[in-house]
């Protein structure tokens, strides 16, 4: 592209602003790749955009924080090149929904369990899973709070299915009430379910329980448990979701009794 136009080359400097130098470097290796010659063609650098918000030129230590990085992403579009904002706009919403769904799974959290709350999303953030020592505390804790088992697995349901509600590809810790339940035996998980408390909000997290992978030691031996009026109580739900992955598993599971 022919920058030889002040008022053109003006817009590109003014909208490759850095602000600042965090002292962090991306793993990625970037997007979109400008390259600037000199009028001869000689190459004079090599920049790359990542994620809209910084650059990364071979003579910084660590990636630069843009100034605006709409600025750059809007003149891109101008000339031709609407992926990248359009991939900015994508990302920008799925952290929009991903910070509500975390916010509605803390609403969720039983009480007495708040103050391990930041623990337990410590573990989105490693990639790892709740240690025995974590899932014990937790276990412990809602036995203290909840003696009555029937009122412990409601809290345990109501808070499995809070967040994404996904039955895969959810953050970590969003399955610490799943290995919970997965303990609970089917006979309370049954009472609970029958307990003029269970709300939508309850079957959510039963149908996620219930239908994802490996969910329980004898997960088909528990299904086949499910009396016929609560098993299509939990497929309508399941339907009624919008979530094609859980209606598919919920029809496997639950559309008709397994022996």
């Amino acid at each position: 592209m022919d920058l030889s136009d002040p008022a053109e080359s003006a817009r590109l400097r003014t909208a490759m602003a850095v602000e600042s130098l965090p002292g962090f470097r991306c793993m990625w290796l970037g997007g979109v790749r400008f390259e600037v010659f000199d009028r001869s063609g000689g190459r004079l650098a090599v920049v790359v955009l990542h994620h809209g918000t910084t650059l990364r030129w071979g003579q910084w230590e660590n990636d630069a924080h843009l100034a605006d990085g709409r600025l750059l992403l809007a003149w891109l579009d101008g000339h031709g090149m609407p992926g990248p904002m359009q991939q900015f706009e994508a990302d920008r919403l799925r952290a929009q929904e991903g910070t509500e769904e975390e916010r509605n799974w803390l609403a969720a959290i039983p009480a007495g369990l708040e103050g391990l709350a930041s623990r337990i999303l410590g573990l989105s953030r490693t990639g790892g899973g709740p240690s025995p020592a974590l899932l014990a505390e937790l276990t412990d804790r809602l036995n203290l709070m909840f003696p009555d088992p029937v009122e412990r697995v409601l809290a345990l349901l109501n808070w499995y299915g809070s967040g994404s509600g996904r039955c895969s590809g959810y953050p970590v810790h969003e399955g610490v009430p799943g290995e919970l339940l997965s303990r609970v035996p089917i006979a309370d998980l049954l009472a609970a379910l029958a307990d003029p408390r269970a709300e939508e909000r309850h079957d959510a997290g039963a149908v996620r329980h219930l239908v994802s992978w490996k969910a329980r030691p004898r997960q088909k031996r528990d299904v086949a448990r499910l009396p016929e009026p609560l098993r299509a109580r939990l497929l309508a739900h399941a339907c009624r979701s919008g979530d094609s992955d859980k209606q598919g598993r919920a029809e496997r599971w639950l559309a008709a009794s397994r022996g």
